[in-house]
């Protein structure tokens, strides 16, 4: 598919779910991180991915670069990575004539998407000049001034730095995700993907837009109605500094961005309350608090956001009853055939609630893994007769 024209509001708000789903069609179990990555594009704002190597997250980047036709650099920091690396080395004919310029060519300077590896470890002449690239879009060198290209910079890190001096700059990534290894139920998943990709390498994306289409859809994000969830969000702030999790000026001033982005992702231009699920990506500090945001906001909000939560905890423990029938022997004792019945009319109140969550939300993803918490809960049951004869 070549790259996609188009100029209404309406074609426009087809276009962010499009994208996303063709950011993550290579990847098993990775639909937050590509998010993630396209709630920072929309709002050209900055994003880091805190977590293990192994997990995909340059490879996700790199795709997003694809899919939008965007200049793509990458590198990888260490505290002895010199200026030069990322910003290009000095032009010596131009020294000679006592002119201080770079040859920016193929470099940080010159791409629009950016991936910068164990950003943190970096040594201060590099954080500080990115500081400045991040805020302003210009390279400050010496005696020169340079504009660089960047739409958005990506960040990754193995963990979440702690030294004050970094503060400024892990501030300036408005989206923050914790990325997990995938789990258990994806492996065989994993394992075919991986697979395919070995062979034949990644899929060439089916979708490309160009820098411009981008910026029409950044610029839709501004004609979102936000007042809807403003109160709340009000609340959701005062809730945070209860619970000890504090944003900055800078974290709140821009939250209405990126839940503007959201409501666009979704086809809407129009914020409701399970927008406010981004706070998810703002809000978390440590890497405790991602947990705990993603709790706070499971209880505070009435949204599909709540239900997949539930569900998804449900998926959980029905595993682990799963794995806990399949210990029972073949020919059960009186005992365990009592055991095994009540976990019968357990799961049978657990179908239930599953179903009410059906009949509560018209959302498609609620539906969709409700569904297969169903399939889940239904098989286990089976297993359950089969055990007890019945």
């Amino acid at each position: 598919m070549g790259s996609v024209r188009t100029n209404t509001s309406g074609n426009l708000l087809e276009l962010p779910s499009k994208i996303l789903d063709e950011l993550v069609r290579p990847f098993v179990g990775r639909d937050e991180e590509g998010k993630a990555i396209l709630l920072a594009l929309l709002t050209r704002e900055h994003a880091v991915l805190i977590g293990e190597p192994g997990t995909a997250k340059s490879a996700l980047i790199r795709r997003a670069a694809s899919i939008l036709n965007m200049k793509f650099f990458m590198y990888l920091l260490t505290r002895y990575t010199e200026p030069a690396e990322l910003f290009g080395p000095l032009d010596i004919n131009a020294l000679k004539e006592g002119r201080y310029v770079r040859i920016t060519r193929n470099k940080l300077p010159e791409a629009e998407i950016v991936f910068l590896d164990e950003i943190f470890k970096a040594n201060s002449a590099i954080l500080n000049t990115l500081l400045t690239i991040m805020n302003e879009r210009v390279l400050y060198d010496g005696y020169t001034e340079i504009a660089v290209a960047l739409w958005s910079l990506f960040g990754a890190s193995n963990e979440v730095p702690e030294d004050p001096e970094l503060e400024a700059l892990y501030d300036r990534f408005l989206v923050r995700h914790y990325v997990k290894p995938v789990t258990e139920e994806l492996w065989k998943g994993l394992l075919e993907s991986s697979w395919a990709i070995e062979r034949d390498g990644y899929p060439t994306p089916r979708i490309r837009l160009s820098r411009e289409e981008l910026m029409q859809l950044h610029k839709l994000i501004f004609d979102v109605d936000l007042e809807p969830v403003k109160p709340k969000l009000l609340k959701l702030f005062s809730t945070f500094e209860a619970k000890n999790i504090h944003l900055t000026d800078r974290r709140k001033g821009k939250c209405l961005k990126l839940i503007a982005a959201h409501a666009v992702l979704n086809g809407r231009l129009k914020a409701s309350e399970e927008d406010l699920m981004v706070l998810k990506y703002i809000a978390p500090h440590d890497i405790d608090d991602f947990e705990r945001v993603n709790v706070i906001l499971s209880e505070e909000l009435r949204t599909a956001y709540r239900f997949i939560r539930e569900l998804e905890d449900i998926k959980m423990s029905i595993r682990e009853v799963d794995s806990y029938v399949s210990s029972f022997p073949a020919i059960p004792s009186r005992f365990v055939e009592y055991r095994l019945l009540e976990i019968y009319r357990d799961l049978e109140a657990t179908r239930e609630r599953v179903l009410s969550m059906i009949n509560e939300t018209n959302d498609e993803r609620v539906h969709r893994l409700a569904n297969e918490v169903i399939e889940y809960i239904d098989h286990v049951m089976e297993k359950i007769k089969r055990k007890i004869g019945e």
